[in-house]
């Protein structure tokens, strides 16, 4: 059932501290060992079977994000290597945006040097580089410049347009002469500023259009069939979640819970933690976006 939106604002400072609200104190970033990125890098199983002369190499894949990275982050990588066979790692920081990503932001980003988008791509040498933003409204990452959506909704867009732009232009030249595919992942209703959500895919389209990459719509699979921004806490249950236990969390309404009843923005079932970690209980939410960007990956790798 959904809650009045009053006290969806008033829930809003406590909730959004992963994804960029000022009022809250940044969260510590996910655990870096030196010289690795953050969170985690899986390979897949050695096949044992010998290639064919039709099977493609496997292909290696670059996670980058927010704090919706950060939960959904461990189910994608199990969904990539069983659907790809992907090599994958997941570096995103909560809190973040674009410009934390970007190379010449220095002191001024809650990302380190070392996980960088460029310097991951110059080490890791990725096909496929995933990013997944939520748009960082709020003013929470000092390279924002203070630009936040309430305030000045002109200059935001502007300066998130122009960090999608040159992160774009930085993961090309750190690839060399292997430019990896970037993946948008395109975000959920928000019921706070819908039209801004909208506006920040448009950014994500335009860029993956401007430089041949593609765009993975995920926030559609956690939207009503009705209406692609039209936030809801439950969707009716698919084929894949009725039979799959624990996956269709309210199988006698035939209905599935994207949200909990405190969180309007983040798809973890469990509750939100001081200390960023992947989600860890099943939540659909989770699993449908990660299908959607596997697909997506699947048709970036060819």
């Amino acid at each position: 059932m959904r809650k009045p939106w009053v006290v969806g604002v008033l829930l809003a400072g406590v909730l959004l501290g992963g994804c960029g609200d000022p009022a809250s104190a940044p969260e510590e970033p996910a655990p870096t060992a030196p010289g690795a990125p953050a969170a985690t890098h899986q390979r897949a199983p050695a096949s044992a079977a010998a290639p064919g002369p039709e099977r493609k190499r496997a292909p290696t894949v670059l996670y980058l994000g927010d704090s919706l990275a950060m939960e959904g982050q461990r189910v994608l990588g199990q969904e990539l290597r069983r659907e790809l066979k992907a090599r994958y790692t997941g570096a995103p920081y909560s809190g973040t945006t674009l410009c934390d990503y970007l190379e010449d932001t220095a002191e001024r980003s809650l990302v380190p040097a070392a996980d960088k988008a460029a310097a991951l791509v110059r080490r890791l040498r990725p096909d496929v580089v995933v990013l997944q933003f939520w748009g960082n409204s709020w003013g929470y990452t000092p390279c924002m410049d203070g630009i936040t959506y309430d305030k000045a909704p002109a200059r935001y867009f502007s300066r998130y347009d122009a960090d999608a732009r040159r992160l774009t232009e930085q993961i090309a030249a750190a690839g060399g002469g292997k430019r990896p595919r970037i993946v948008w992942v395109s975000q959920g209703p928000d019921p706070i500023t819908p039209e801004r959500v909208r506006r920040v895919n448009a950014v994500y389209e335009k860029r993956a259009a401007a430089s041949g990459d593609l765009v993975a719509d995920a926030g559609k699979a956690v939207s009503p069939a009705t209406d692609r921004y039209a936030w809801t806490q439950y969707l009716p249950c698919t084929a894949y979640e009725r039979g799959r236990p624990g996956l269709c969390t309210q199988p006698g309404r035939d209905r599935t819970a994207l949200h909990r009843d405190d969180d309007y923005l983040h798809f973890c079932l469990a509750p939100t933690t001081s200390t960023p970690k992947p989600c860890p209980v099943r939540s659909p939410g989770i699993l449908r976006i990660a299908r959607e960007v596997t697909k997506t990956v699947r048709q970036a790798a060819r």
